[in-house]
Order: structure tokens, then C-alpha cells, then sequence
């Protein structure tokens, strides 16, 4: 089994200026940005990511999220307020929410904007069942709390009061949306200064079009975005990597498992659709970033 946690931090103050222009660091941004986390496998995390309360099927997807891992890379720790931007039904939040509760933490999910009459009534309705799922259980998850996060949606906190925000899987979606400005201010303002941005998203070949809406993004395009709203790249990952993952697939990425669409969107699933081939894939190739706020 390879050791990602040997995984050597391959962006740094040179990497950052490879990468194109960038804002300048301090001493202190620069300290954050070389810090690595050599402690042992954090007891409480792993208890959280290996509890039998987690969904069998969510955990069966670890192979290829790698929870522990990515956590630890991004840098995770004890007592931070961490904001889980659109969490969908809670992948991380069943390794979130109890880690933080434990360990004196505060976990913020980013949802639906009930304050924007424009939100649909699935999303509406969907935030409802995560939350109603959550507060059912405050000896398992503590106090989650739920924050509107859209278009027309203000601060996410209070400014420069959170520690990590997470954005997995969700950079493509702001793209199609023209939204990826507003959100990464929007997650700028909330961090503390040396706060981390951690991002996971399908990774598109380099040079693609990030406009093509198959789900799939360029890393550069993810980090020059991240950049002009003056976060700095600290370390960028083959954590989440899936060399099988050729990226021409007839319904984008969303034809790998888990989605496994078989139809145009809109469409009903077609019962004659060979999975077989896509299945073998299995799920994306990702890119796996970390930014840091800088500290003035």
C-alpha cells in the first residue's frame, strides 16, 4: 500500500511563482505554506472515518476519496471551525462533524440560500433532510450548523473567523454557473489569515476547455481562479489520482460510478446501457489542492 502520507508538499514559494504570477507572501504566509504535518495517524479522525454508523455504500467509496489521506493533506487538526461548502447528503460531514465535535471544533455546512427566492424547491427540500438528519443525532455530529451559500447569498461567517474550507467536488459546477468568482471571495473573507482553502475536483487534461460542461476542470484554470482572488497555492497532490480515467466518456464524468448516468440529462436511465467498461474505470481523476490565505 502506498503511503501518502509521505507525500512530499510539491508546491511551495517556487512552485507558486511557476504557476504564473502570484501575491506576495510574507515570512509568516510562507511558514504556513511549508508547513508539514508530521505527527501519527490522528486517533480521533481515524475512529471517525472507520465508525460503523458511517452508510455502508458511502464508505465503500474510501478507495477512491481516500478521506484520511486527503485530510491529513489538506491539514486538518483538532478544534478547527471547518465550513463544508454544498455537502450534498454528507459524505464529509459523517467524518466531519463528529471529528470536530470531539476534538472542540466547530463544523459550518455551506447550503442551500433559502434567502434567494430564486433557489429551487429540490434544493430547498434538500437541505431540510440534511439538517433533519444532523440535528436528530447532536451526541454523534454536535451542532452542525447550515449557512445559505449561492449567488446572492452574504458572508458565509463572520470574517476571518474559520480555520479550513472544503470544497470537494464542486469548482466545475461554479464554472457552468459563472459563480467561481463570488464563491472563492466569498470562502476568501471567511478564513482566518493562513487559513486553508482545500479543494478536490474532477481533473480535466491540461489546456481543456473549462467551459466544455462535462465535469471536468483543468488544474491550472482551478489555480489561476483560486489566485486572482488572492489565495496562494501551498501543495497540490496525486492523493486522489485515477490514471484509467480517460475523460471522453458519452455523459461526461458523470458516466463513472457513482453517478453512472446512462441518458442525456433529463432523460430516463436507458436499462440497454453498458456500464461494464465504465465500472472498470472506476471513479474520476482527481486534482487535489491546497491554498493558503496569506498572513500579512
Amino acid at each position: 500500500m502506498v503511503d501518502h502520507r509521505r507525500i512530499v508538499f510539491a508546491a511551495s514559494l517556487g512552485l507558486t511563482l511557476a504557476l504564473g504570477s502570484a501575491p506576495a507572501m510574507s515570512a509568516q504566509t510562507e511558514q504556513a505554506v511549508r508547513a508539514v504535518d508530521a505527527r501519527p495517524v490522528d486517533p480521533i479522525l481515524r475512529t471517525a472515518i472507520d465508525s460503523p454508523l458511517r452508510d455502508g455504500a458511502l464508505r465503500a467509496r474510501d478507495g477512491y476519496r481516500h478521506p484520511l489521506e486527503s485530510l491529513e493533506f489538506w491539514g486538518l487538526k483538532p478544534g478547527m471551525t471547518v465550513i463544508d461548502i454544498q455537502p450534498g447528503s454528507g459524505w464529509w460531514t459523517d467524518i466531519l462533524a463528529p471529528y470536530l465535535m470531539r476534538t472542540g471544533g466547530h463544523y459550518i455546512a455551506a447550503g442551500a440560500d433559502l434567502d434567494n427566492p430564486a433557489t429551487s424547491e429540490g434544493a430547498r427540500k434538500g437541505r431540510a433532510k440534511f439538517e433533519a438528519k444532523y440535528a436528530a443525532q447532536p451526541g454523534i455530529y454536535g451542532d452542525v450548523k447550515v449557512v445559505g451559500f449561492g449567488l446572492k447569498s452574504g458572508p458565509l461567517a463572520p470574517p476571518a473567523s474559520v480555520d479550513l474550507v472544503l470544497v470537494s467536488r464542486e469548482t466545475h459546477n461554479w464554472v457552468q454557473g459563472d459563480f467561481i468568482a463570488k464563491a472563492f471571495a466569498d470562502i476568501y473573507a471567511a478564513l482566518k489569515p493562513g487559513g486553508i482553502m482545500a479543494i478536490e475536483d474532477h481533473r480535466a487534461p491540461a489546456g481543456a476547455d473549462p467551459l466544455k460542461g462535462n465535469g471536468y476542470l483543468p488544474e491550472a484554470y482551478v489555480i489561476e481562479q483560486a489566485k486572482k482572488a488572492g489565495f496562494v497555492l501551498a501543495a497540490r497532490s496525486e492523493i486522489n489520482a485515477n490514471p484509467r480515467d480517460t475523460k471522453d466518456y458519452p455523459f461526461g464524468v458523470w458516466t463513472l460510478p457513482p453517478t453512472r448516468q446512462s441518458a442525456p440529462s433529463g432523460q430516463p436511465d436507458n436499462p440497454a446501457f453498458d456500464h461494464s467498461k465504465y465500472d472498470a474505470i472506476g471513479e474520476s481523476d482527481r486534482m487535489t489542492l491546497k491554498f493558503i490565505k496569506p498572513v500579512m
